[in-house]
């Protein structure tokens, strides 16, 4: 059976003796759960001592995990064993190392893909990665502020009216992607106060392509308008999103934790909750800015164009 590893890595503004209490105790775990805030209405059982818990639903499968053995404040074991939509179990370890006033916590698994799945090795190890990566982002926030401050609202389906657009074709990698979407705004809204009146709507940017595996992105940066102008600046491109029916996702908290309704989607049309219609590239609308709103009171819609 193919066998893969995971192995993600943050550093904590705590002590190791704190984060250690969080992790092996799983009364904790639903406040960061890259999982679990897929599906608010899964069930989750919690042993009184924290040490085992299962949980069942429609977009997270059913399983459960218990604490193997524990080395405080170094090193935690557990075991995972998923029962849906495949049965198999993992070994799963964090291992926690102080650095000076802060602790850099590695999050570990390995497992084995039925033999049949040999072929999606990469992306299986891509995307495991991107939850663990998710999960400790939300663990980094859960330690030093108390809470994760990424809220997500299922407002589902709706009609979506279509709209003309100007804006920037960009290609790069995820880790230069925030950058690169920062400079192409900001040459857009600059460009749009020299014409007063010609945005109709809130500023958005469409994904034409997530390669995990590649480290690969390929988006278009824009703002809708209502005509398209005979003359633009080099770089511009124009397009436009067809009047369509669209799943939703409310996004409030800060950009980087928007991969959460991100996989919340995918994970929905796993579960055939709805059916992705291909031919329209998911998008996200900012319904607020930074600089309008702190960081936590941003709020993005996230959509899907659905059948």
């Amino acid at each position: 059976m193919p066998a893969i590893h995971v192995s993600k890595s943050i550093t904590i503004q705590a002590s190791a003796e704190k984060i250690f209490k969080i992790l092996n105790d799983f009364h904790h775990w639903p406040a960061w759960s890259p999982w679990l805030v897929m599906e608010p209405n899964a069930t989750v059982s919690i042993q009184p001592d924290g040490k085992f818990y299962s949980w069942e639903g429609n977009r997270t499968g059913s399983g459960e995990m218990k604490v193997v053995s524990e080395t405080s404040p170094k090193r935690l074991d557990l075991l995972v064993t998923f029962l849906k939509p495949w049965k198999s179990s993992s070994p799963v370890w964090f291992e926690l190392n102080t650095k000076g006033d802060a602790t850099e916590v590695t999050w570990h698994m390995d497992s084995k893909l039925p033999f049949f799945m040999f072929w999606m090795k990469k992306m299986m190890t891509a995307y495991i990665g991107m939850d663990y990566t998710r999960g400790l982002m939300m663990l980094k926030e859960y330690v030093e502020a108390g809470k994760v401050p990424s809220l997500l609202h299922f407002k589902g389906m709706s009609q979506y009216e279509g709209c003309n657009y100007v804006g920037i074709k960009t290609s790069c990698s995820m880790e230069s992607m925030n950058t690169k979407m920062e400079q192409d705004f900001t040459r857009l809204f600059s460009w749009i106060e020299h014409h007063s009146g010609l945005m109709t709507g809130k500023a958005f940017s469409i994904y034409h392509k997530w390669d995990v595996v590649n480290d690969h992105v390929m988006y278009t940066a824009a703002l809708p308008v209502k005509e398209i102008p005979v003359e633009l600046p080099a770089g511009f491109i124009t397009g436009k999103i067809p009047a369509s029916k669209v799943n939703t996702i409310v996004h409030t908290g800060p950009y980087k934790f928007l991969g959460n309704a991100y996989s919340t989607h995918y994970s929905m049309q796993r579960a055939k909750e709805y059916t992705y219609r291909k031919g329209t590239d998911p998008f996200e609308t900012y319904v607020n800015l930074p600089g309008e709103v702190p960081d936590n009171e941003l709020i993005t819609e996230v959509h899907f164009p659905a059948k």
